[in-house]
């Protein structure tokens, strides 16, 4: 299934209940339907279960100095798939590594151009698991267990960008857009190959199965 289908199915179902909602509220009240939700909020509707409340965002700084380390961490899992034995696995990883290393350069040439002098480091916890010894099926399964987590993760901080519209350039805002709409589409696709080589086993369901609580920061549930 393409992007623009996954997201047409998505927006549909939205547009359903939007219509359902107001011909009920027209019927008691006679009100007018609401407009049917933009972008932003279809996704921030219809993310999955298990996709709560998270750490906020609260600037376009917070937001780029927490996604490098976050990139950094997906780019080294990534990198161990050039040993899987799946064709598909390999090319996930190798799409991974080149998509967020070029990200990573950007974001912080955007922190060096309109942040000067302030300091970027954050404490992180790792949210994914050693893969350096894993082979065969354990290094595909545990990646894929891992590494959708961890895209939800980005999905929706930068969801939260564009909700709030916090982004100060124009810039960061169309790539929070990237970010969410590339890595949504990746953590479809993880989910079919769980449900196809593991039966099924796996986190589709937004559970978290990494090396510690998912994200036991300052709100309880970042890394940072």
């Amino acid at each position: 299934m393409g992007r623009a289908v996954t997201r047409g199915i998505v927006a549909g179902s939205v547009l359903v209940a939007a219509a359902m909602t107001g011909v009920a509220a027209a019927n008691v009240n006679d009100v007018q339907p609401r407009p049917a939700p933009s972008e932003e909020q279809t996704y921030g509707d219809h993310m999955g279960p298990g996709m709560g409340p998270m750490c906020s965002v609260d600037s376009e700084f917070d937001y780029l100095t927490r996604m490098v380390p976050h990139h950094q961490e997906a780019v080294a899992a990534a990198e161990q798939l050039r040993r899987s034995g799946r064709p598909e696995m390999r090319r996930l990883g190798a799409t991974i590594a080149t998509t967020q290393t070029a990200e990573i350069a950007k974001m912080r040439n955007w922190l060096a151009e309109w942040y000067p002098g302030e300091s970027t480091a954050v404490p992180y916890r790792p949210m994914m698991r050693d893969l350096s010894k894993l082979s065969g099926d354990a290094l595909d399964e545990t990646f894929l267990r891992d590494m959708i987590p961890h895209h939800m993760a980005a999905v929706m901080l930068s969801q939260q960008m564009l909700v709030h519209g916090i982004a100060r350039h124009d810039e960061v805002a169309a790539f929070a857009r990237t970010v969410r709409n590339t890595q949504q589409d990746e953590m479809v696709q993880m989910r079919r190959w769980l449900a196809t080589w593991f039966d099924g086993r796996g986190a589709p369901d937004g559970s978290w199965s990494g090396p510690g609580p998912m994200w036991g920061g300052r709100d309880g549930m970042c890394g940072w």
